[in-house]
Parts: structure tokens; sequence; C-alpha cells
């Protein structure tokens, strides 16, 4: 049973599971709110409205149960070289539609920053990646191809709304 299980990973073992993205952003609006979670301080929360569009299709084969998409955000502060955060996510079982095509969507979790790294950031990348969740085989970690860089703005935004 064990070669068999073998056998079939090794068919889609070296498949190139990535596909091309295209993701582009409609707003960018930052705030300075009360961190509660540290000390008395404030901490910059971003807020980003974005357009989502892949074919995820071409991933699919006998071989993949689900896939798990990810949006993350990766820059680099005076205090940290690398800070990377979730802003959304979405499960994507076989059988499902393959086509994202996301129009003014909001990010899903809060985009904080443990200081006031976000003002005037100029090398926000925003990247869509994910999880192949395969029947037999290892798990591989795939980043889309296709990026999107973002300016946030200098000032803090003092309205409540978003």
């Amino acid at each position: 049973m064990a070669a068999l299980t073998f056998g079939c990973f090794i068919t889609t073992a070296f498949k190139d599971r990535s596909v091309s993205v295209d993701i582009h952003v409609s707003r960018v609006m930052l705030k300075n709110v009360d961190d509660f979670t540290g000390p008395r301080e404030r901490s910059d929360l971003g807020f980003i409205t974005f357009d989502l569009s892949a074919d995820l299709k071409p991933i699919f084969d006998w071989n993949v149960k689900q896939l798990f998409l990810y949006l993350s955000a990766e820059y680099a502060t005076k205090s940290n070289a690398l800070n990377q955060v979730v802003l959304w996510d979405k499960i994507v079982l076989r059988g499902e539609s393959t086509k994202l095509n996301l129009r003014d969507t909001k990010s899903k979790y809060f985009f904080f920053d443990d200081g006031n790294g976000l003002r005037a950031n100029r090398n926000i990348t925003l990247t869509l990646s994910w999880n192949v969740v395969p029947n037999a085989g290892i798990l591989p970690l795939v980043i889309g191809a296709g990026h999107m860089s973002v300016t946030f703005p200098e000032s803090y935004e003092t309205t409540k709304s978003y």
C-alpha cells in the first residue's frame, strides 16, 4: 500500500503549481490608534481595499484536495528588517469555482504595525500565496506569479469610517 501511495504521489510531486496573479489596490488608509496589547503607546493601523484575480484551474489535478490561499503584506521598518502580515485568506475546495475575481475587497484581518512603521512606508509588497493540500504527499507552499507594491500615506486619517 505504501508503494502504491508513493507511486501516486510521484506523478504530481514535481508539478509547477504557480499561476499568474493580478493584484490591484484601489484604496489605502492609515490610522494611528491606541495599542492595548503593550505599553501605552499608539500604533499604525492600515486599511487596504484591493482587487484580486487569478485562474487557479491549472493547479488542480487528481492529487489536490484543496488550496489555502492568503494575501500577505511584507515590509521593512526601522525596528524590524522583515514584517509579514496576513490580510486575507480563503479555502478553495476541489469542485468549487477556480476563478478568483474579487473587486473592492477589504482586508479580512487587521493590518497592525507594532509602532509607526506604516506611515510613509513606500515599499509594502502584497503577495498572494497558497498551500496545496494533497491527497498524498507533501504540502507545498507556492507564491503566485505577480505582486503589488503599495505606498502608505504620510498623514493619518481622522475619520471614523473605512
